[in-house]
């Protein structure tokens, strides 16, 4: 019988589960189940709090929804931060946790939670990227895990499954694939976007490490600094700022909520 806690940053959900004594161990296929919409919790990822290495912190380990691990997610990353505060009660002190993409740092800010993430990498502009005979441009940047950004002038009808599904799988990002976002501007610091997951395979509400690559990706594109107010397709809007050294993004934030959703049991 297993314990966990069900959690959503602006829609984006996950599955909570408490590993700090070590006792837990589930495999892809276990993972996959309890991420099941019909069979299972339902959620687009799992994510479970373990001792880190570096003593007196915690590891955030995520999966996604397929069962497989990886590097982050930014809005499980508020989520797990609002999570530890409350099993390992730290009444709102701020908390630094290690990922598998570096550590990351959270700052509670009544009901927002502010998480600084680890420094993007591999910024690469203006890709064309044949799909179906026609040539799209291509941003992208990894935040965590490695984003494509494509600008579109409508969001609302931008292919996100179709085109998102073969961008994700296009050779040029292979071997491991990429998230794929699309972009809408709205005013100069304001932007909508819709993003394709990879290991969920699907457009979701939300997708915090894409928001991030996004706000940065246009920055590039219009030099319109920071902050960023991001719109994703749950209807929440989340805040994206960094600090800029010559071309370079550092101490990236970014700003938006983490709510329970209700404490359960299940069996595995």
């Amino acid at each position: 019988m297993l314990s966990f806690t069900k959690m959503n940053g602006a829609g984006n959900d996950f599955i909570m589960l408490d590993n700090r004594n070590l006792e837990l161990s589930l495999d892809e296929g276990q993972i996959n189940r309890l991420c099941d919409r019909h069979r299972g919790i339902g959620a687009d990822g799992l994510i479970i709090a373990e001792p880190s290495a570096e003593e007196g912190t915690l590891r955030m380990r995520y999966y996604n929804s397929d069962g497989r691990e990886a590097e982050m997610c930014g809005n499980g990353a508020r989520c797990f931060a609002r999570y530890v505060d409350r099993v390992a009660v730290l009444e709102g002190k701020p908390l630094s946790f290690q990922t598998m993409a570096g550590p990351a740092a959270a700052k509670f800010q009544d009901d927002q939670v502010q998480l600084q993430l680890s420094e993007p990498f591999d910024l690469v502009m203006d890709t064309k990227v044949e799909i179906q005979g026609q040539l799209h441009t291509v941003h992208s940047i990894n935040t965590g895990v490695p984003h494509a950004v494509i600008i579109v002038e409508n969001i609302d009808d931008s292919g996100v499954r179709d085109l998102g599904a073969a961008v994700r799988h296009h050779e040029h990002f292979q071997p491991s694939g990429t998230n794929v976002n699309f972009l809408t501007v709205q005013n100069p610091n304001e932007i909508s976007i819709r993003t394709y997951e990879r290991g969920v395979e699907d457009e979701t509400l939300a997708c915090g490490t894409g928001m991030v690559a996004c706000a940065i990706i246009h920055d590039q594109l219009t030099g319109c600094g920071a902050p960023i107010n991001v719109h994703v397709k749950g209807g929440d809007t989340l805040k994206v700022e960094w600090q800029l050294d010559g071309m370079s993004h550092h101490r990236v934030m970014l700003t938006g909520p983490a709510e329970f959703v209700f404490d359960g049991k299940i069996n595995v």
